[in-house]
């Protein structure tokens, strides 16, 4: 069947409305017929009042810098609010989160679930996405296409395509055709029925079916930069909020929204303006570039510098090897490695030394970029091994797991230090390590191992109608015991100080079995709470072949056995995994005691690294609630630590079973502590933000599964994060 644009009606239209139909359409296919893109995208310079580039409630073709995360917060006098999270996921593909409170849409319904007629405050979550399929040239604009709001209940439902132009350093105009609430203002014509959505319903899903559908509507917005800190906007919209009219006490008064954006720092914006003439409202964003550290240059210590070898006539023994034939020489050379790299924040776990060659094998404590480590113990190595000593190699070591193996020629070494760190990569080969080297030699003392920590933690819970914001505060204990290595005790007990997590009265209303969906229950009742109790044996049963079993009280609500094998090659892209569990659900108070409820979950996994930080999987398998289905996840780290992801899971659960939202997705952020101290480390703050955290689609929540163990020594990251080799 062939679709075709409805002819326009210029009836009731005004004469700016007729000349801004024809505009746009001009603007736009001036766009489409545009030669090749040039080399950066535009970047946009302020948000709009949905987070994403724009003018004030309208889109633009305008994208980001790259990877830059954007948390802002919209409130209009109505009661209207917006709290949106932004990322930049490529240089031409921009992304959104948004928690909104939308008064008066959400119908109110008696104890029978009967509509009563009234209607309260709707808290909608929302995605947002935008492509930008033509950069700008230096007449052509940059042409982007955007869907709004395309998972989910449909309130901001709209898609559009949009062109913007810039005159100057100071003048940007966009023009662009919107459909759903961007074409219920101003029609010129309509693609298909759009359906209208129950904003009572359990929403979550793909609205792919009204997308591009139903009415078409222009728009324009106009913003000139006054100076490089204020900027004013105005633009003509094509959204009518029809459904805040009807239901709401909106009154538009015209169509044209004006407002003032000011910068109040380098990634602060703060937004106030007028919109349809009838509303006042305010906005301020915070940017934030994972590429732009607060600490730019670090606070870490210098390291040891290269030490050349003497010539020839002053250390004829060393030059001749003739060292190696004493049997004390080792045990003194690795302890005096041994004691270097552990002040350096490194652990020499065990040697093999001949006359000509060296391969240390370390557990890099202290960098969170496993190239700094390696360069580190590179160096201190040519402080400490005889001049005989030509090839050095470093194997990565990570809960007991030999992971790769860097290996360096000394002359290399010595002949490179002040260049670029990736002048000396072209002489390196990265192979597998050899899981069980009879030539390596343990270092004494090392084993048993006790480590414990006292720390701060925070946990909040966001997204309650009832209070958008709680939050616990407290301190935690952890405690590791290594009796050999890859064979693990580990714990973790927290203790709440002060919060409100508890004074929560939500109740699941889920009709399977409580997974995951009675976590309020486990944050009431978790005062004294016992986190994780595990013993863990991590192992390589096969060449690229690598096993975790663990065993014990796995996270907070479930305790059992979890077991693991990877197959991952050292320089493959690809790796394969399966994962089994029996486990049984805790008591609410997180102590030692189990509920009745005890299931086998498993998957079977795919991790794909697409190169760039890009890193996809797949898990295919059954869930807690026994559901059977996928989880596909897409992340993206950068060279500093910092990774951004996102993952959705459909299962055979129906909607209706798994209630509102209708399947699990979401976004995890992770930020390594040392992009935001300047001080090396290891440590990393990790959140998930979910919509709704429902017993679809739940997985157990492991510490130190398989993939997340290696792929940070294996070639694909070393790769990508070699800059920091020489640092």
């Amino acid at each position: 069947m062939q679709t075709a644009i409805a002819p326009v009606t210029q009836q009731g239209k005004s004469g700016f409305g007729r000349w801004l139909s024809a505009t746009s359409l001009v603007v736009l296919a001036a766009a489409i017929g545009a030669g090749p893109a040039q080399a950066d995208p535009l970047v946009g310079k302020t948000p709009n009042t949905f987070g994403m580039p724009g003018g004030l409630d309208l889109p633009s073709a305008e994208m980001y810098s790259d990877g830059q995360l954007g948390i802002g917060m919209t409130a209009l006098e109505d009661g209207t609010t917006r709290g949106t999270l932004t990322f930049q996921i490529a240089p031409h593909l921009v992304g959104a989160f948004r928690y909104s409170r939308v008064p008066g849409l959400m119908p109110v319904k008696d104890d029978n679930d009967v509509p009563t007629g009234a209607y309260t405050a709707l808290y909608d979550r929302s995605f947002d996405i935008r492509w930008q399929m033509f950069e700008e040239g230096r007449y052509r604009p940059a042409l982007a296409v955007g869907l709004n709001d395309f998972v989910g209940t449909g309130v901001y439902s709209s898609e559009y395509i949009v062109a913007t132009k810039s005159f100057g350093d100071r003048l940007r105009v966009s023009a662009g055709l919107g459909w759903g609430r961007l074409g219920s203002n101003g029609s010129i014509g309509s693609i298909g029925t759009r359906p209208d959505y129950d904003y009572g319903s359990n929403g979550g899903q793909f609205n792919g079916k009204s997308w591009f559908r139903g009415d078409v509507a222009p728009f324009l917005g106009v913003a000139w930069a006054m100076n490089d800190r204020l900027t004013f906007k105005a633009e003509y919209s094509s959204d009518a909020y029809v459904k805040e009219t009807e239901l709401g006490d909106w009154d538009p008064k015209t169509a044209v929204n004006i407002g003032a954006d000011y910068q109040l720092g380098a990634f602060t914006h703060m937004q106030l303006f007028l919109m349809h003439g009838d509303k006042l409202g305010f906005q301020i964003t915070r940017a934030i570039d994972p590429h732009e550290p607060p600490f730019a240059s670090g606070i870490e210590k210098a390291p040891l510098p290269v030490q050349p070898r003497p010539p020839l006539s002053a250390d004829r023994l060393g030059w001749s090897g003739e060292w190696s034939k004493d049997p004390t020489a080792q045990p003194a050379i690795q302890g005096a490695l041994a004691e270097s790299l552990a002040k350096d924040g490194q652990v020499l776990e065990s040697m093999s030394l001949s006359a000509t060659r060296a391969e240390l094998r370390i557990r890099n404590m202290t960098y969170g970029a496993q190239p700094q480590a390696i360069g580190h113990a590179a160096r201190v190595a040519t402080r400490a091994l005889p001049p005989s000593v030509e090839t050095i190699t470093i194997t990565s070591v990570e809960r007991g797991l030999a992971i790769s193996s860097v290996t360096f020629h000394r002359r290399d070494l010595e002949r490179l230090e002040n260049t670029r760190a990736l002048d000396i990569l072209p002489t390196t080969t990265i192979t597998a390590a050899d899981a069980h080297d009879p030539a390596q030699v343990r270092t004494a003392d090392l084993y048993p191992r006790f480590r414990w920590g006292l720390t701060p933690y925070a946990e909040a819970s966001i997204f309650d109608p009832d209070n958008p914001l709680r939050a616990d505060f407290g301190a935690q204990l952890s405690a590791k015991f290594e009796v050999t290595p890859g064979f693990v005790f580990s714990g973790l007990v927290r203790q709440k100080v002060a919060g409100n997590l508890d004074a929560s009265t939500r109740v699941s209303d889920s009709v399977v079995q409580h997974v995951r969906s009675d976590l309020v229950e486990y944050q009431r009742n978790g005062d004294l709470a016992l986190q994780y109790l595990t013993v863990s044996h991590y192992g390589q049963p096969l060449p690229n072949v690598f096993s975790r079993v663990t065993v014990g009280y796995l996270e907070r609500m479930y305790g059992g056995v979890s077991g693991e094998l990877l197959w991952k090659p050292v320089d493959s892209r690809l790796a394969l995994g399966v994962e089994t569990n029996w486990v049984k659900q805790r008591d609410f108070d997180q102590h030692f005691g189990f509920q009745d409820y005890a299931t086998t979950t498993g998957h079977v996994s795919a991790y794909y690294d697409f190169g760039k930080g890009y890193v996809g999987e797949l898990h295919m398998g059954r869930y807690l609630a026994q559901d059977w289905g996928g989880t596909v996840e897409l992340d993206r780290e950068f060279e500093n630590g910092w990774k951004v992801g996102a993952f959705a899971t459909i299962t055979d659960m129906s909607s209706e079973d798994y209630g509102e939202g209708s399947f699990d997705k979401g976004i995890r952020l992770t930020i390594p502590v040392a992009w935001s101290t300047g001080k090396p480390s290891v440590n990393t703050l990790t959140t998930t933000i979910r919509p709704l955290q429902r017993d679809g689609g739940a997985r157990l929540d492991i510490d130190g599964r398989l993939y997340d163990t290696i792929h940070g020594a294996q070639t694909g990251t070393l790769y990508n994060e070699w800059g920091r080799f020489w640092r």
